[in-house]
C-alpha cells in the first residue's frame, strides 16, 4: 500500500510558519537557529530556494558551484536573503503550495519543512504541534539514508523509541523520547539531546 502524498501536510506546515514568522521583529530574524551556520534569516531563505530547486536547476547550479554542495547552498541562501527578512518571508509565502523540490523522494521535503521549521522557532522559544505521523514518517525517512546527513549512521547499533507515539526504529541500546526531539537529533540537531535519554544517549552525543 502506497503512502499518502506528503505534500497537503508541507503545504500546511509552510503556512503555519509563515504565520509564526509574520510576528518576528528585527533582532529575532538575527537569531541563530540550530543550523549553526545560519540565522533564523538564513534558514528561512534555504528554504525557499528549495522550494523553487527542479532537478534541472539543482544539477545546473551545482555544475556552476564546481560540483560543491556547500558552495551551491551558500549561492542560495545569499540570493534569498539579499533583501529585507519581509521580502524573504513574502518569497516564502508566494512558495506555499509548491511541489517543486531537489532530486530525491518527496519525504524529503516534509522532512526539510518540520526540521527547519524547528530549527528555527527552537531558538525563539516558539512551540508548535506537528502531526505525529508526519514526524515519524521523517524520521523513518531519515533513519534509513546517510544521503546529505548520515542519519542512518549517526543511530546505527541503537534503538530510538518515542515516548509520546506509537514509534521507533533500530536495534541496539534504547534512546527514549518526544518523536520530534528523535528526528531533531537524527539529523544532527544537538539541541534535542537534553530531551532525551536512555543507556544509547551517550553513543548517540559522541556522534553529532
Amino acid at each position: 500500500m502506497s503512502k499518502p502524498s506528503p505534500w497537503p501536510v508541507v503545504h500546511a506546515e509552510r503556512q503555519a510558519l509563515a504565520d509564526d514568522l509574520a510576528r518576528l521583529d528585527a533582532a529575532q530574524w538575527t537569531t541563530p537557529s540550530l543550523c549553526s551556520r545560519w540565522t533564523v534569516h538564513q534558514t528561512l531563505g534555504h528554504m525557499v530556494a528549495a522550494a523553487k530547486t527542479t532537478p534541472a536547476t539543482f544539477f545546473a547550479g551545482l555544475a556552476r558551484s564546481g560540483f560543491r554542495f556547500e558552495t551551491l547552498s551558500a549561492k542560495n541562501i545569499a540570493r534569498e536573503t539579499s533583501g529585507s527578512p519581509a521580502e524573504t518571508l513574502q518569497a516564502f509565502r508566494e512558495r506555499i503550495s509548491a511541489t517543486t523540490h531537489p532530486p530525491g523522494p518527496s519525504d524529503t521535503m516534509l522532512g526539510e519543512t518540520i526540521v527547519h521549521g524547528e530549527d528555527i522557532r527552537r531558538p525563539l522559544g516558539i512551540s508548535h504541534a506537528y502531526p505525529v505521523a508526519a514526524v515519524t514518517r521523517a524520521a523513518d525517512f531519515y533513519a534509513s539514508s546517510n544521503l546529505l546527513i548520515g542519519g542512518k549512521k549517526r543511530i546505527t547499533g541503537l534503538t530510538l523509541r518515542a515516548d509520546d507515539a506509537d514509534w521507533s526504529t533500530g536495534d541496539g541500546t534504547e534512546v527514549s523520547g518526544p518523536a520530534l526531539s528523535l528526528l531533531m537529533a537524527i539529523t544532527g540537531r544537538t539541541a534535542a539531546l537534553d530531551d532525551l535519554s536512555g543507556q544509547g544517549l551517550a553513543t548517540l552525543r559522541s556522534r553529532m
